[in-house]
């Protein structure tokens, strides 16, 4: 997905029903930011924040400000207004997936009961936020966090719905084709044919 069909995505504004009290937040990552004027220089923080209410709502946001708490209030009211509904099966997502932003790239796989997050790092925590307990992830490339989250929200963001899956798998004829064993069996026979004439 590239970065502007990811940008305008996520900033389309959605009528979701989730209660703000139940929306949990986790900071990913916080950087100090040195600004250089004519005085001096300015120091900043900015936070990578997600929130998530654990039922397949999530979204990430950035803050910046001169103190941590404050980015990262910053961050988390961002987050908010960034929020997506996830297709979810269950616990796991329905299919494999692979979700890119820049240099970084982040393969989701579905996973079965008991298997939980296999994940490192701001994948880990954007699933958690998520509400999505079985997945296996692999995260290739940068592992820069504000890039693996976009990814992230980009893979998460072109999961196909469970019903959408059905109609477009393609439908199995009655007929069944025949099995490689068969044709071998064919040819065999055909061999011992040519050798007794």
């Amino acid at each position: 997905m590239s970065k502007q069909l990811l940008r305008d995505s996520l900033s389309v504004r959605r009528n979701l029903n989730v209660n703000l009290s139940e929306l949990k937040d986790d900071v990913i990552a916080i950087n100090r930011v040195t600004k250089v004027v004519k005085g001096g220089k300015n120091l900043s923080f900015s936070a990578l924040v997600v929130v998530g209410d654990s039922r397949g709502h999530a979204g990430f946001g950035m803050g910046k400000a001169r103190e941590v708490p404050m980015a990262i209030k910053k961050g988390i009211e961002q987050a908010k207004k960034n929020l997506i509904k996830l297709n979810m099966k269950g616990t796991t997502i329905p299919h494999q997936v692979t979700g890119w932003y820049g240099s970084a790239q982040v393969l989701l796989k579905p996973a079965s009961e008991g298997t939980g997050v296999i994940a490192g790092g701001p994948v880990r925590k954007v699933m958690q936020v998520a509400g999505i307990t079985n997945v296996l992830t692999k995260s290739i490339g940068t592992s820069n966090p504000h890039n693996v989250v976009k990814a992230t929200f980009a893979a998460l963001l072109s999961l196909k719905d469970v019903a959408t899956l059905r109609k477009r798998a393609p439908r199995r004829s009655k007929k069944s084709a025949p099995s490689r064993h068969a044709a071998v069996r064919k040819t065999e026979k055909d061999k011992d044919k040519a050798a007794g004439e």
